[in-house]
């Protein structure tokens, strides 16, 4: 199994599919990443904790639709190539 450009695709795909699966009530806010915890004052700058629920947030919400299309393209081709 060589290392190629379509193996790197299908790794990002199963990340960016492990992050939008993420539920805020039944997983993150257990681990203290909910959407209430880690709200900073005005002008200071948001911590990491912060920033990475942000990213969850944006990654849930724009591959809603599109890591299922994304998903279903990539298992036709494995399914054609084997």
């Amino acid at each position: 199994m060589a290392f190629t450009l379509y193996s790197l695709l299908q790794a990002s795909l199963l990340i960016v599919n492990a992050v939008a699966v993420l539920h805020e009530e039944r997983f993150l806010r257990h681990v203290g990443w909910g959407s209430d915890q880690g709200i900073g004052g005005f002008g200071e700058e948001p911590g990491i904790k912060a920033q990475l629920t942000n990213l969850i947030r944006s990654i849930r919400t724009v591959m809603r639709g599109k890591g299922t299309i994304f998903t279903i393209i990539i298992v036709i081709v494995m399914i054609i190539i084997t």
